[in-house]
C-alpha cells in the first residue's frame, strides 16, 4: 500500500528545513571559516608546531565522533559556528602529514592548492560514468592520461588510460583485463576450464597483487613469487626459469606483475630484462609503478623506470610522488585496444548508443565504478597552476634528501641501514649498545617496540617494516618541507626514546 500524498503544508514545512543545507551563504560564511581554519593549521604544522601524530586509542576517538552525532541540530544562525567546530575537532584528532617530521607511510604532503581543486568537483559533484554527467571533468582526465601516458613513453594516440580510486583498484582492474586477454572466455565462463592459471609476481610486490588474485578468481595460493636479487628486485634470470618451469606444468600464466617501486625498500624492478623474459614467453607484463611513477618526470631519476614503456598494462597514482590528494590513481594499456577488455558489458540505461564515439568518453566502460568521483581534478589543477616542473622538483628534493639520511646513518655507530635508496624510501634500524649479541628476533621486536613509542609520542611518525621476518624502521621522505636537521632530530628522538624502551621492557629476555 502506497503512502498518502504529502499535503502542501507538509511539503512546505520539509522544504524549510532542507533549505539550510543548500543555502550559499551558509556555504561562504562556513567556508570562509575553513579557510582560515586550514591556513592557520597549516602554517603551524609547517613550523613543527604540536604532534605529528594526535595518538588517541581508538576506543576514544569512537565516543569522540559519536558524540557528535548524537548532538541536537542548532537553529539557522549557529550553523557557521558548529561546521568551524566539527572541523577543528577533526584537525585536532588527526594525522598531519604536512608536518616536516611526518616521515612515514606513502601518503604525502599534498599540495593544499590540488585539495581545492578536489573541493570543486566535490561540492558541484561532478561524477563520471558517462560523459554527459561529468562532461569538463571527463575531458581533464583524458588530457591527463594522454600527457601522463607519453611520458612512460609511448606515441600519443596509441595507448589508453583512465583514473580511478587507488593503486589497490588500480592493480585489480589491469589484473582483470590480464586475465580476460590471457583466458578470452573467463569473463563469461569463468575459470572452471582455464587449466588451474596462476599470477607471477616478485616477493616483496604490494600485497593488492595478491589480493586480485583473489578477487579474480585465480586464489591467492595461486601467486607465484619470483625471487629477488641481491638487491631485493625481481631476478630476470629466474624468472624465465620459472616462466619455463610453469610452462612444462601446463599452467596458464596470466601476467608478471613488477614493482617500480616495491613497498619494502622501494626497489625498482629491472624492467627491460623482464620485458625480453615476458615477450619470450608470450606473457603480460604488468607494472606497479603506484609510487615510482613520479619519477618520470625528473630528467635525474626517469632512468629508474627504463623499460616501463614496454609494459602491457601500468598503475600510476598521482596520490604519491606527484603530492596530490587522496585518491588518484591510473591505469594504463599500451594497447588502446585493451581498454574494454576488463568489463564487457552492455547498459543501455547509462550509455547512449545514439552517441556516436561516445564508448571512448564514457569512461564507466572501463572501470570498475560505475558513479565515480573526479579524482584528477587535483592533479590537473595543480599542473595548470604550477606547472610539470614542481613534480620533478618535488621528486628530485625528496629523493635527494633520502641519498644523505643514508650517508647520515653510514656515519653512526649506532644505525644500520639496509640498502642503498634507489628513490625516497629507506629501511634501516637502531642498534644501541645494549642489543650487542642480540638474536635477530629481539633487534627486531626492539624496533617495532621503538616505533609505537616514538608515533604514539607525535615527535615523528615513522612506518615499520619486516625484511627477511626481521623488524626494522622504515621512512618515506614524503614531506618536501623535511630537511636534514630534521633527520638528525629523529636520529637523536629514536635513540632517547631507545633508552625509554629498554628501561621500561626487558627486551631481551
Amino acid at each position: 500500500m502506497q503512502p498518502a500524498n504529502l499535503s502542501a503544508d507538509r511539503q512546505a514545512e520539509i522544504r524549510r528545513r532542507i533549505s539550510p543545507a543548500y543555502d550559499p551563504a551558509i556555504l561562504v560564511s562556513a567556508g570562509s571559516r575553513l579557510m582560515e581554519l586550514l591556513g592557520r593549521h597549516l602554517e603551524s604544522v609547517q613550523n613543527r608546531e604540536g604532534p605529528v601524530l594526535n595518538w588517541r586509542p581508538p576506543a576514544e576517538n569512537l565516543a569522540a565522533a559519536g558524540e557528535t552525532l548524537a548532538a541536537p541540530a542548532g537553529p539557522l544562525a549557529e550553523i557557521p559556528d558548529r561546521f568551524e567546530e566539527l572541523a577543528r575537532l577533526v584537525l585536532a584528532h588527526g594525522q598531519n602529514l604536512h608536518h616536516p617530521r611526518y616521515v612515514g607511510h606513502q601518503v604525502p604532503a599534498s599540495i593544499p592548492l590540488a585539495g581545492l581543486f578536489d573541493a570543486l568537483g566535490a561540492i558541484s559533484n561532478q561524477v563520471m560514468a558517462v560523459y554527459e554527467m561529468g562532461p569538463f571533468v571527463t575531458a581533464v582526465e583524458k588530457v591527463l592520461v594522454e600527457q601522463l601516458g607519453m611520458r612512460i613513453g609511448w606515441p600519443a594516440g596509441t595507448f589508453a588510460g583512465f583514473a580511478t580510486h587507488g593503486g589497490s583498484l588500480a592493480n585489480l582492474t589491469a589484473l582483470l583485463t590480464a586475465r580476460n586477454v590471457a583466458l578470452p572466455r573467463a569473463w563469461e565462463q569463468g575459470l572452471a576450464t582455464a587449466g588451474n592459471p596462476v599470477l607471477v609476481t616478485g616477493a616483496d610486490s604490494h600485497y593488492s597483487i595478491a589480493r586480485a588474485a583473489g578477487v579474480l578468481g585465480l586464489g591467492t595460493e595461486q601467486v607465484v613469487k619470483a625471487e629477488l636479487d641481491s638487491r631485493r628486485r625481481m631476478d630476470p634470470v629466474r624468472l624465465d626459469t620459472l616462466l619455463r618451469r610453469l610452462r612444462d606444468d601446463g599452467r596458464p600464466v596470466i601476467a608478471v606483475a613488477a614493482s617500480c617501486c616495491a613497498t619494502p625498500i622501494g626497489a625498482f624492478d629491472p624492467l627491460p630484462e623482464i620485458a625480453e623474459v615476458c615477450r619470450r614467453w608470450n606473457v603480460w607484463l604488468h607494472v606497479d609503478a603506484a609510487h615510482g611513477g613520479g619519477a618520470l618526470f625528473s630528467d635525474r631519476h626517469r632512468s629508474l623506470l627504463v623499460g616501463i614503456d614496454q609494459a602491457d598494462s601500468v598503475v600510476w597514482d598521482a596520490h604519491k610522488m606527484l603530492f596530490v590528494p587522496a585518491l588518484c590513481a591510473f591505469v594504463f594499456y599500451r594497447k588502446a585496444e585493451h581498454r574494454f577488455d576488463a568489463f564487457r558489458q552492455s547498459a543501455p540505461y547509462l550509455f547512449d548508443p545514439a552517441a556516436p564515439g561516445g564508448a571512448d568518453f564514457d569512461l564507466g566502460l572501463q572501470t570498475l565504478e560505475c558513479t565515480k568521483r573526479a579524482a584528477a581534478l587535483g592533479l590537473w589543477g595543480a599542473w595548470s597552476v604550477f606547472g610539470p616542473g614542481l613534480f620533478a622538483d618535488l621528486v628530485d628534493l625528496t629523493f635527494d634528501l633520502t641519498r644523505k639520511l643514508h650517508q647520515l646513518l653510514t656515519e653512526q655507530p649506532d644505525f644500520t641501514p639496509l640498502h642503498e635508496p634507489q628513490c625516497n624510501i629507506l629501511a634501516f634500524r637502531y642498534l644501541p649498545v645494549e642489543l650487542a649479541g642480540a638474536g635477530p628476533a629481539e633487534v627486531g621486536d626492539f624496533q617495532l617496540a621503538l616505533r609505537r613509542q616514538v608515533i604514539e609520542s607525535g615527535d615523528f611518525y615513522l612506518a615499520p617494516v619486516k625484511l627477511d621476518g626481521v623488524g626494522a624502521l622504515r621512512v618515506t621522505l614524503i614531506n618536501p618541507l623535511t630537511t636534514l636537521q630534521d633527520l638528525h632530530d629523529l636520529l637523536n628522538t629514536l635513540r632517547r626514546h631507545g633508552r625509554e624502551v629498554l628501561h621500561a621492557v626487558d627486551i631481551l629476555k
